[in-house]
């Protein structure tokens, strides 16, 4: 069988896991991956790591991709760190501009598109100040981390915009933070939210436990108020401004928003895309063209139309598309699916004590999530799903 070319544009949780097992499972696969941070970032841990830069090493959260491959055949893996500026459907390349400069067109036989979302925290487009929850477009990850750490170390009052998930988590940490260095009392931290609860996409009763543990916590929560502007200090040093629905005004030192994900789709075809700016794929992973036309190419994790954009997710769909793309390939195996479906499966730290969240239909003991994530943010696992092994 002659050699058969899959690039994969990605180095994240579905990205990975999918190289891994092309690579273990198809002997003439040829793997590229595409990728514009030479580590892989275990962002799961984003909230704990900006607010508490001693709590990890930054070594156990910033892994080397490469490394994860050195045990393939040297021609089997190709890792070229740059980003991904277009795709021709017609020559079936994609045009690459490495970190270094050059630039680059890299056949395919097969396309497979793991580029993910970015934060308006991550990029810093709102405030100018990067507070990366996701992967950043460059190569730059560890200056991003410690510059983020610096700012939120250095702020006395702090408004996080956004009563979700991440928002919820920054400002447990935050808090607990505050407590830990004897500062308590001299920095203030307030949660805004657009909902009329925290966490709204929870039970109630997650709700009102993820409330009651952040104002044991001295952090002020305001619902029902979405921010409508930000106004950045000059250079007199004077505060951030930060605007409310309704009129009202914030003073703060810092403000970090946690809601909203813009997907990295700027090199990929118009056709693809919903109106959302999401590749449309199907139940089986594979990219739907708006010209009906089929394409070796198939999307998983962050990047897709499938709204519940969780790393488990990701990598639900990362065990379909592999599975179908061998299948495609080989040309035997079973074809999978992937249905979202509408349950929800979330455990939200409150800090290292405990937490809150639901599984499924069912609302966990704070002792509970401070034994399943409180402790360690799953850090233990990196390095399992940067192999390839989640």
């Amino acid at each position: 069988m002659a050699p058969v070319n899959v690039v994969i544009v990605g180095g994240s949780y579905a990205g990975l896991h999918i190289a891994h097992s092309l690579l273990r499972d198809v002997p003439d696969a040829q793997v590229t991956l595409i990728n514009p941070s030479t580590s892989f970032f275990w962002n799961i841990a984003a909230p704990r790591i900006v607010a508490k830069p001693k709590a990890f090493r930054t070594e156990q959260y910033l892994l080397p991709i490469k490394d994860a491959f050195a045990g393939y055949r040297p021609d089997a893996f190709r890792f070229i760190a740059g980003t991904a500026s277009a795709i021709d459907t017609t020559a079936k390349t994609v045009s690459v501009n490495s970190n270094g400069g050059a630039s680059a067109a890299v056949p395919y036989d097969y396309l497979v598109i793991a580029s993910g979302s970015t934060t308006s925290a991550t990029s810093g487009s709102l405030t100018g100040t990067s507070i990366p929850f996701k992967q950043a477009n460059h190569d730059d990850m560890e200056e991003l981390i410690k510059s983020a750490q610096g700012h939120i170390s250095g702020a006395k009052e702090i408004v996080i915009g956004g009563a979700g998930p991440i928002g919820v988590e920054l400002a447990g940490e935050l808090a607990e933070a505050v407590e830990q260095s004897g500062n308590a009392g001299k920095v203030s931290i307030t949660l805004v939210s657009a909902t009329a609860r925290v966490l709204p996409m929870l039970k109630p009763s997650a709700s009102s436990a993820a409330r009651k543990m952040l104002e044991q916590r001295k952090i002020k929560i305001i619902t029902s108020k979405r921010v409508m502007g930000v106004e950045t200090p000059a250079d007199d040093g004077s505060s951030w401004t930060v605007s409310l629905e309704g009129g009202d005004k914030l003073s703060a030192d810092l403000y970090i928003p946690t809601t909203g994900v813009v997907p990295n789709n700027s090199f990929i075809p118009a056709e693809f895309l919903d109106k959302d700016g999401w590749v449309t794929v199907n139940s089986e992973m594979r990219v739907q063209s708006s010209d009906g036309k089929s394409q070796p190419i198939f999307a998983a994790g962050d990047i897709t139309n499938n709204s519940m954009r969780l790393s488990f997710k990701a990598i639900e769909q990362a065990h379909v598309a592999a599975a179908n793309l061998k299948a495609d390939i080989i040309g035997t195996g079973a074809i999978k699916t992937f249905e979202q479906g509408d349950g929800i499966m979330m455990v939200v730290p409150v800090g290292e004590t405990g937490g809150t969240g639901q599984i499924f239909g069912f609302v966990p003991f704070s002792f509970m999530v401070k034994m399943i994530k409180s402790k360690h943010f799953f850090i233990d696992k990196a390095a399992g799903a940067l192999a390839g092994k989640a």
